[in-house]
Order: C-alpha cells, then sequence, then structure tokens
C-alpha cells in the first residue's frame, strides 16, 4: 500500500483538499486499499482552514510516507521551522513531494526547488520567482515534474496533479478510470497554460455563450459565421455584431484561439502526428497550423513540442 502524507498549517486552502479524492477513487477504481492517506501538521489536533472550520490531523512524527504533499493557503506567509524541517527530511525520506497551489512556496522555503523547475498560481508565481530567484517557476502550468518533485497551479489543478500521481503508479487507464469517477477532464497535460481561451473570451450573453461551445466541440468543422450564428439562434449579421461587442473579438479570431488551445493540448499528450493535430483541430493541415502558431505564439509547433519533450525527459531523469 501507497502512504500519502497530506501536510496542512493553519488557514490552509479548503479547495487543496479536493486533491485527495482522486486517490480515494483510485482505491475503487483498483477495487483495493492502494492508497492510505494522512493528514498531517506540526502540532496536530484540529487545524483551521480558510473557510474557518477545522480538521483533525495527526502531528509530526518520525515515520515518513510515500508521497509527502503540502497544500498552500490564500494569503502566502511565513513557515515555522518545525514544518520546514520536516519537509526537508521527507524530501529525503519520500518518494515523491509535491506542492499544491501556493504549497510551492513552502517547498521553495524550504530549498526544495532551488535549481528545480516549478509552478504554482498564476497570481503568485511572479513573486515566488521574486523571493526564490534560484527557483525556475514556470508560471503558466497546469502542474510541474522535476525529479522527485511535483508542483500544481491553484484551486482545481490539484486534482490534475494527484491524478498524475495516481498515473504514475498504476498507469494511464486507471487514472481515465479516476477521471471518469470524479467527472472531471482527464488528466490535463502538466504543461496546458491555467488559462482557458473559453474563459478569456468571457462573453456575456448565453447565446454567444453557446456558439463558442458548440465550436469548441466541433473544431473539425469548417465553422464559418453562418454556424456558429445558427448554434446562437440569431443571424449571421446580428450574431457578428453581437459577438465583438462581448468578446473583442471576430469569431474566427476566438475560433482560431480555441483550436489553438485544442493543438497544444494534444502536444502535451504527446501520442498524435502533427498532421493528424492539424486535421483533429480544424486547421486542415500543418501550414496552416503552423503560421496560426506563429501568430499567436511567435514560434511553430514543432518548438513547442521540443520543449515539451525536453520537459518530459527533464522529469523522468
Amino acid at each position: 500500500m501507497l502512504t500519502i502524507g497530506f501536510v496542512v498549517f493553519d488557514d490552509f486552502q479548503v479547495m487543496g483538499m479536493a486533491a485527495l479524492s482522486a486517490f480515494e477513487m483510485a482505491n475503487l477504481v483498483l477495487g483495493r486499499p492502494a492508497y492510505r492517506v494522512h493528514v498531517l501538521s506540526e502540532q496536530g489536533g484540529p487545524v483551521r482552514n480558510s473557510l474557518g472550520f477545522a480538521i483533525d490531523t495527526a502531528a509530526f512524527g518520525e515515520d515518513f510516507f510515500d508521497t509527502t504533499v503540502t497544500i498552500g493557503s490564500l494569503r502566502v506567509k511565513p513557515s515555522t521551522p518545525g514544518l520546514l524541517a520536516y519537509l526537508r527530511d521527507a524530501a529525503v525520506a519520500s518518494r515523491r513531494v509535491a506542492g499544491i497551489c501556493t504549497g510551492a512556496y513552502v517547498l521553495a522555503e524550504a530549498g526544495l526547488l532551488d535549481g528545480r523547475r516549478a509552478t504554482t498560481h498564476w497570481n503568485h508565481a511572479r513573486n515566488l520567482q521574486r523571493l526564490y530567484p534560484a527557483v525556475k517557476v514556470e508560471e503558466d502550468r497546469i502542474f510541474s515534474v522535476d525529479g522527485n518533485v511535483w508542483t500544481s497551479a491553484g484551486m482545481t489543478a490539484g486534482i490534475d496533479l494527484a491524478m498524475a500521481l495516481v498515473e504514475d503508479d498504476f498507469g494511464a487507464e486507471v487514472a481515465k478510470a479516476v477521471a471518469r469517477k470524479l467527472v472531471v477532464y482527464l488528466r490535463r497535460p502538466g504543461g496546458q497554460s491555467q488559462f482557458s481561451a473559453l474563459l478569456d473570451l468571457e462573453p456575456r450573453s448565453d447565446r454567444v455563450r453557446r456558439a463558442l461551445v458548440h465550436a469548441k466541440e466541433n473544431l473539425r468543422d469548417e465553422l464559418s459565421v453562418e454556424e456558429l450564428a445558427a448554434a446562437a439562434n440569431l443571424s449571421p449579421r446580428q450574431f457578428s455584431r453581437l459577438f465583438r461587442q462581448e468578446t473583442g473579438q471576430t469569431p474566427a479570431k476566438a475560433v482560431e484561439h480555441l483550436r489553438l488551445e485544442a493543438a497544444r493540448v494534444m502536444m502535451e499528450e504527446g501520442r498524435h502526428p502533427m498532421d493528424v493535430i492539424a486535421r483533429e483541430t480544424g486547421f486542415a493541415d500543418r501550414e496552416r497550423m503552423r503560421r496560426a502558431f506563429l501568430r499567436a505564439y511567435g514560434q511553430p509547433p514543432q518548438m513547442i513540442r521540443r520543449a515539451v519533450e525536453a520537459g518530459r525527459a527533464s522529469a523522468l531523469e
């Protein structure tokens, strides 16, 4: 059985606890107690979270765990010497250590991220880099792995990190089954942006939102203005005017952003040739996709794929 030590401290961010569900569901999928979770704190006993209620914890002891995970807090503050000492020992004794959201600050404060790649919530990433210049902060990743140290972005990204840990232990099929039980997208790749194209567009009306969802679900199609207008139950002229008013973009530009996001996800998965990615995301051919990547990111898709592969190889070293 694999043991998970889940480290909390006063005012820890309650959403981080959601990551525990991935290990619970893995036990159900596997039909046996594959994981045992222990919630820990420096002193033990009740520890209050960001919503003000407390959970019971066990005190740090001499025992360590296969994986030690630290949750962050909404307001970053200095850690106690006892917490930092425990994490330094855990980094040696545990197979993996991880930080969810601003838990990366705690790992950095303990010196565990020096010279390593790491990520955190986008709103805290630049401050993390300023405070700990020895850390190679990747500020727009869902999660990051460098050796035996794992870090994730904020909020729901902790679930992505936990499912990645499950996949690391028991393979992709188990992780898929866990994702289905959690009713979440199968583990977003670590390098996927913390920002969603749909969230960036932020349409106000249900009609425009409905058209965007239709586009995202049918990227292989041509997705003309007429088709999107029909999904919104508007005339093409009404739709184009309303779309620009609400998003600041033309429908064509918004569709391109959705296609770029989907193409990057497929590149992160690492299983598909460029021709297949271009076809499945509606670019039709590699050259059209290449031009879109140059406009959006200033580099061709091949360079992005090479960076992903290099990061994956580094994580395995």
